[in-house]
């Protein structure tokens, strides 16, 4: 279990504070949709909970097997749709691997990041297309 507080600042602004941490965040409306667009939005945070958790789970696999996976980055773009309501439509994700890896060391980075449980729980209407590249 993991407590985090969040208020309300003005503005469309929220603060949001890490129980275990004490890390603080702010999120800010869009500025399609009222905002000002000063901060990640609600939404940007969900993204980018996507691409983190895959690496972070890549990262988990990489260290139990001994694979190196430093330099790892990903590079996503999230889209939204207004209609029939306001959400996310589509996060495409392109990851950076490294060099020199196996093709057993690829599927099983790969299969981790798309079994993270940010992915596991996002709802199937939102498009996932994610791409891997290798420098070989």
């Amino acid at each position: 279990m993991v407590e985090i507080n969040a208020t309300y600042e003005g503005g469309l602004r929220c603060e949001a504070t890490h129980g275990p941490s004490g890390n603080k965040l702010i999120t800010d409306a869009p500025v399609d949709n009222h905002g000002k667009g000063e901060a990640f939005s609600p939404t940007d945070l969900v993204a980018t909970a996507l691409g983190t958790c895959m690496t972070t789970i890549m990262g988990i696999v990489a260290e139990k097997d001994g694979i190196n996976l430093e330099d790892v980055s990903v590079h996503l773009v999230k889209e939204m749709v207004n209609k029939p309501v306001r959400r996310i439509a589509k996060v495409t994700l392109e990851f950076q691997m490294p060099a020199g890896l196996s093709e057993p060391e690829r599927k099983r980075l790969e299969n981790a990041a798309l079994h993270c449980p940010v992915h596991n729980c996002l709802h199937p209407d939102i498009e996932t297309p994610v791409e891997f590249h290798y420098p070989d």
